[in-house]
């Protein structure tokens, strides 16, 4: 993309209807010039009031590089001679002959790089499923919002827009095998990072979650994702199973005996619950190191219940006899979450990010969170809420009755010793997080 905009801007203005180039004295008064340049931006839309109101709300804002275009025919005539450079296209997604949605496909085909922002009159639930269909495709979707955009919701996303990098060679990702795993077990590569979990009400640590890393000699630190399914197609992941437990609960008996009374976390593949020795293995692995069931939280993703056996629900059962936790993870990714909540006997529900981070904000997810927090609330279970990245889902989630919050807002994963100096950093922070 050309660094000098200003040179091509004068291009771009006459070759749409209604364009508006360049303010002419100073910036209005209270306007904010970005850090970086100010994206160029293409208004489409059909009915030129609209076009008319949004391009001088744009420029009140400072932004001066905005051209128009009164249809998506035209639009994508512009985009295509390659004689203006787009950042931003804000769309709107009711227009008459060529509609929104046609119009994004035509700009996916044509590989389209720069951000969009979509406008529709339509309601958050179309909207959504807009996202939602966009998101399979190579188009960079900034949000979308109702008609008529305000200006401080329209200013919240331009803000996202970051100029695009020189482009680089994407390195393959690595590629493992069964003996890769194999080798790692033997060269006890396996590390654990920890993400502390804090309780809403009090602001304080309660526990931590364990999450496995493979500290490859090669690639550095490989995450789960890129080998668990590997490991459970290899027959890997029970002996993998067995040395994170023993080690996050090696762990927190150190913890306990420091005086820090936590409990931990930790994710269990069903692969491993086919296994009819497993609760009794585990119940003796807790007693060894002097500590109770009611320390240690097992998760199990929601979309691997989906096609739970007797064995597998059997071993939960018995987990659940002993007084063990255990939490259905990503609640809410599944497609039978209810039937689990039934059949399964589940202690806490970890609501996922998808439905955390951006709710305050979002009227579509928002009531997805409340509600399942409600069922956990009836079903007498602990609710977690993982990807709290911001202040907002932190106030979101106290304000409606979450107990647990877990994400990069509070902490990233760390390794164990650095968990005293983050603690040392909460309480200090924790008082302005509790303030009314």
């Amino acid at each position: 993309m050309p660094e000098h905009l200003p040179d091509i801007w004068p291009t771009f203005v006459p070759t749409l209807p209604l364009g508006l180039g360049p303010p002419e004295g100073p910036m209005p008064s209270g306007s904010v010039r970005k850090p970086h340049r100010q994206p160029s931006l293409l208004l489409v839309d059909d009915d030129p009031f609209m076009l008319g109101m949004q391009s001088r709300m744009l420029r009140s804002m400072g932004f001066t590089m905005i051209g128009t275009a009164a249809s998506a025919e035209a639009a994508l005539a512009l985009l295509s001679e390659g004689r203006a450079v787009v950042d931003v296209v804000i769309c709107d997604l009711n227009m008459p002959g060529v509609d929104g949605l046609e119009f994004l496909r035509r700009l996916g085909d044509a590989d389209f790089r720069g951000n969009i922002i979509l406008l529709s009159g339509e309601g958050p639930r179309i909207i959504h499923a807009v996202q939602k269909l966009l998101s399979s495709r190579s188009l960079r979707i900034l949000g979308a919002l109702e008609k008529p955009a305000g200006r401080t919701s329209l200013r919240m996303l331009l803000d996202l827009w970051q100029p695009e990098a020189e482009p680089t060679a994407l390195a393959q990702p690595p590629v493992f095998s069964a003996a890769d795993l194999l080798a790692a077990q033997q060269a006890e590569q396996w590390v654990l990072h920890y993400q502390p979990k804090v309780e809403l009400r009090s602001g304080a640590l309660i526990g931590v979650e364990a999450l496995l890393r493979w500290n490859h000699p090669l690639h550095g630190l490989v995450y789960p994702d890129r080998f668990i399914d590997l490991a459970e197609d290899c027959g890997a992941i029970g002996p993998l199973t067995d040395w994170v437990l023993h080690t996050a609960l090696a762990q927190l008996a150190l913890w306990h005996r420091s005086g820090l009374q936590i409990h931990m976390a930790v994710n269990v593949s069903m692969e491993s619950l086919r296994a009819a020795d497993f609760a009794p293995r585990l119940g003796a692995l807790v007693r060894l190191g002097n500590l109770s069931p009611q320390d240690l939280m097992l998760e199990v993703t929601e979309s691997r219940v989906m096609a739970i056996s007797s064995a597998q629900l059997e071993t939960l059962v018995r987990l659940c006899m002993q007084r063990f936790g255990l939490s259905i993870d990503d609640f809410g990714t599944g497609h039978s979450s209810l039937a689990q909540l039934r059949d399964v006997p589940f202690t806490e529900l970890k609501i996922d990010r998808g439905f955390v981070h951006g709710a305050a904000q979002n009227q579509l997810i928002r009531p997805m969170l409340e509600g399942s927090i409600g069922i956990a609330q009836r079903l007498g279970l602990q609710t977690v809420a993982e990807g709290v990245e911001t202040d907002e889902d932190w106030a979101l989630l106290r304000a409606i009755g979450c107990d647990i919050a877990q994400g990069y807002f509070i902490a990233r994963p760390m390794p164990s010793e650095n968990l005293a100096a983050w603690l040392a950093e909460w309480l200090l922070r924790r008082p302005q997080l509790l303030a009314p």
